[in-house]
């Protein structure tokens, strides 16, 4: 396990680079994201630390951070005054571009994977999900239809122009991207969803992290009940992610401070429950790079970097 202390910054999300192997970013917030300043950290994993590369501050609360798929050095942040910051690791001060069309926070961005597209989608508390290109010009394309905030959005690692998006309306939503419109909108749970992630093995596979302490497994092709209800956790799951090395693997941060991590493909799917944090656990992802190796942030102020035993002795599937 690897900690880095970042005091006075309570963590909301960290992505590891699609490049570099070592290099993570960190959007982190002032007293709790509640007020105050938000900082983006760049840091570098070794093999016995983490260290701060350079950090730049903003001057609202931070929330969510994706990198540039087409560019080592680009990434891009979600703020509470509603922008959206396109940032340069290599030389910049200041962000290259700032986007302000969400008239609230933005609490989600993410960079599209498929091949042909370079798009950032950004979704936000004023109930919009908007497109952007690679340079932050005026967006593309604004998508409405939740009825509460918008908490996630993300691209379909699959299919070109498909986004999904989930919110405080207790709905997950699809939608194509090219014609503005939503191809599918499910009632995913009777609460506020936090969290939507696409599997990378399977384009039908959603999941969906709930303020009801459940993790739904949704086949897109048959949306009347999950395929997978996961149970155990005892407050709201903050965020789901697929893992990028097997189809069945995904794991689940919540405020209930703990990382759980599951195979749907068990009958008891629970694998772990890791217990490294003292406060909400916001932030969660896998090392693209590093087979089994998972990053998380917390509101305690540290980011960890471990593999979870569990995992590291499941056998890996790429089916």
């Amino acid at each position: 396990m690897k900690v880095f202390r970042s005091p006075a910054r309570h963590g909301y999300a960290v992505e590891v680079s699609p490049f570099l192997p070592n290099r993570v970013a960190c959007a982190s917030s002032q007293f709790y994201g509640i007020t105050g300043c938000g900082t983006l950290l760049l840091l570098n994993q070794t093999d016995t630390e983490v260290v701060l590369v350079r950090s730049w501050d903003w001057s609202d609360g931070l929330f969510d951070v994706t990198w540039s798929e087409s560019n080592e050095h680009v990434l891009a942040a979600g703020g509470g005054d509603g922008s959206v910051q396109l940032w340069d690791t290599a030389n910049q001060d200041a962000p290259l571009r700032v986007a302000k069309e969400h008239t609230q926070e933005v609490y989600a961005v993410d960079w599209s994977q498929t091949r042909g597209e370079n798009l950032i989608v950004s979704g936000s508390w004023d109930r919009s999900i908007r497109v952007w290109d690679a340079n932050l010009s005026p967006s593309l394309t604004t998508l409405r239809g939740h009825e509460g905030v918008v908490y996630s959005a993300v691209w379909s690692p699959h299919i070109p122009g498909c986004c999904a998006s989930a919110s405080g309306d207790g709905t997950l939503r699809v939608w194509d991207v090219k014609a503005a419109a939503c191809r599918l909108a499910i009632p995913a749970h009777k609460t506020e969803i936090l969290s939507c992630d696409w599997c990378k093995y399977d384009k039908n596979m959603v999941a969906t992290g709930s303020v009801d302490c459940s993790v739904c497994v949704w086949d897109l092709r048959n949306v009347r009940q999950p395929i997978s209800t996961l149970l155990g956790h005892t407050y709201a799951v903050r965020r789901v992610k697929f893992s990028p090395f097997s189809r069945t693997v995904l794991a689940s941060c919540s405020y209930d401070f703990t990382v759980r991590f599951w195979d749907v493909s068990k009958e008891q799917p629970l694998l772990d429950t890791v217990e490294h944090h003292s406060e909400f656990v916001c932030g969660l992802d896998f090392n693209l790079h590093v087979p089994n190796q998972v990053v998380d942030c917390s509101w305690d102020e540290t980011v960890k970097i471990y593999t979870p035993a569990c995992l590291s002795a499941a056998t890996v599937t790429h089916g």
